[in-house]
C-alpha cells in the first residue's frame, strides 16, 4: 500500500518508475526512428503500447504505476481492527442526514469525500457533518465527467478550488483526494503531491451508483472483508432500490452490524491513516 505523502516530501515530485520508463521509450523509439533504416513502424508500435499502459493504469482506480495511491489502511490500523467506510458524491439534504443518523446510532465514523460546489449548496449539512465526528474530503470543486482528461492546469484549478470551498465552509482543510470514478492521468500525481494531498482509492466498492439491490451491493462490500479495508458508498448518486430510496440507506444497517459482529471498527481516513 502507498503510504500518506510526507510534508517533508511535497516540494520535488519523484516521477514513479513507469513515467521515468515511458520518457526513455519516448526517446528510444524517436532516436531508434530516425537512425535505423525501417525502425519507424517498430517505434510506432513501442509508443501504442506505452501509451496503453499508461492509459490503463489510469482507467484502474487502485493502480498505483502513476503514483502514490492508498488503497487500505495501514498495518497499524488493521491491528487496531480499524476499518474505513467513505461515502462519495454528497452532501446529499434527502440522503446525508439519514447516513448520519445510522452511523451514530453504532457509534461508527466514516469519510464524505464531498463535491466543493455541493457542499456550497448545502454548508450547514457539511458543517453537520465534522460536528458529529465525521471527516470530509476533497472530491473536486464540480465532479467532472471529463475530470480524467485534464492536464496539470485543469487539475490545479479544479482541486484547489475545492480545497478552498471546504476549508472556508467548515474550517478543516483535507489531506485527501479522491478522483470522479477513480479516474485519472498521469498528470494528477504531481499536483496532488505539490498541495500535499493523498490520493485515496478503496478496496472494495459495491458500485451502489448503478445497482439497486442492496444484498447484491452489501454481498460486494463485504466478500472477504477484514480490518484495513476502505470501503466505497455514495450518497449523491446513489441508485435507488425497489421501494424507491437510496441503497446505501438499506446497505449501511446491514453492514454495520457486519462490523459489529466481526470486531471491526469504522474510522476516520484521517484517524486510520495517522499511525
Amino acid at each position: 500500500m502507498s503510504q500518506v505523502i510526507p510534508a517533508s516530501h511535497r516540494e520535488s515530485w519523484p516521477w514513479p518508475p513507469v513515467i521515468q520508463a515511458s520518457a526513455l521509450v519516448h526517446v528510444a523509439a524517436v532516436g531508434a526512428g530516425l537512425m535505423v533504416p525501417g525502425a519507424w513502424p517498430w517505434a510506432i508500435g513501442a509508443l501504442v503500447l506505452n501509451h496503453a499502459v499508461i492509459t490503463a493504469a489510469g482507467l484502474t482506480p487502485r493502480s498505483s504505476l502513476l503514483g502514490p495511491n492508498v488503497t487500505r489502511l495501514p498495518a497499524s490500523a488493521a491491528a487496531r481492527r480499524e476499518i474505513a467506510i467513505t461515502i462519495d458524491d454528497g452532501p446529499d439534504p434527502e440522503v446525508t442526514p439519514q447516513v448520519l443518523d445510522l452511523l451514530d446510532a453504532c457509534a461508527q465514523r466514516a469519510t464524505f469525500f464531498c463535491i466543493a460546489e455541493r457542499v456550497l449548496e448545502h454548508p450547514a449539512l457539511a458543517r453537520e457533518i465534522i460536528a458529529r465526528g465525521h471527516s470530509i474530503q476533497n472530491h473536486t470543486a464540480r465532479h467532472r465527467h471529463n475530470f480524467s482528461l485534464l492536464g496539470p492546469g485543469g487539475f490545479a484549478k479544479e482541486i484547489s478550488r475545492a480545497q478552498q470551498v471546504l476549508e472556508d465552509v467548515t474550517g478543516l482543510r483535507p489531506d485527501c483526494f479522491r478522483a470522479p470514478a477513480g479516474l485519472r492521468n498521469p498528470f494528477l500525481a504531481p499536483v496532488l503531491h505539490r498541495m500535499g494531498l493523498s490520493l485515496v482509492s478503496w478496496t472494495r466498492r459495491g458500485f451502489d451508483t448503478r445497482e439497486g439491490n442492496a444484498t447484491t451491493v452489501l454481498a460486494r462490500l463485504t466478500d472477504g472483508l477484514k480490518a484495513g479495508d476502505i470501503l466505497l458508498l455514495h450518497d449523491g448518486h446513489a441508485a435507488r432500490t425497489a421501494r424507491g430510496q437510496a441503497v446505501i440507506l438499506e446497505v449501511l444497517p446491514r453492514l454495520l452490524e457486519r462490523l459489529q459482529a466481526e470486531g471491526l471498527r469504522a474510522v476516520t481516513l484521517p484517524e486510520g491513516l495517522s499511525a
